[in-house]
């Protein structure tokens, strides 16, 4: 596989294209309520849940870095591993959908006569 393969599995096919529009969306929501509320809550618990069998790991490891490192570096690095997630998922699922395309292009074939 080169490059090119890889890039259009990861961003140019309907499944990958929806999956990673879902997860920049609840980013930039995120990011907006945070720059512009006064009590942000929870709101980065979506784009987390949206990337969530690897985040899980990415947030593992971020409570592992020492507090030397800093609230603003911690938060850089959960943020750049969600988005990080979203485009090893969004690969997993361009390759799921060539994978199944493919396989049922082969079995349903006309018959001719």
């Amino acid at each position: 596989m080169n490059a090119r393969t890889a890039v259009r599995l990861t961003f140019a096919n309907p499944v990958s294209a929806a999956y990673l529009t879902a997860v920049g969306g609840s980013i930039a929501v995120a990011s907006a309520v945070t720059l512009f509320a006064d009590d942000p809550g929870f709101v980065w618990v979506w784009p987390a849940l949206f990337t969530m069998p690897a985040s899980g790991l990415v947030a593992a490891v971020s409570t592992s870095l020492p507090s030397a490192v800093g609230d603003t570096a911690t938060s850089a690095f959960l943020i750049a591993g969600i988005i990080g997630c979203g485009l090893v998922q969004s690969f997993a699922l361009g390759v799921l959908h060539r994978s199944l395309r493919t396989r049922l292009r082969g079995s349903f074939r006309p018959r001719r006569g």
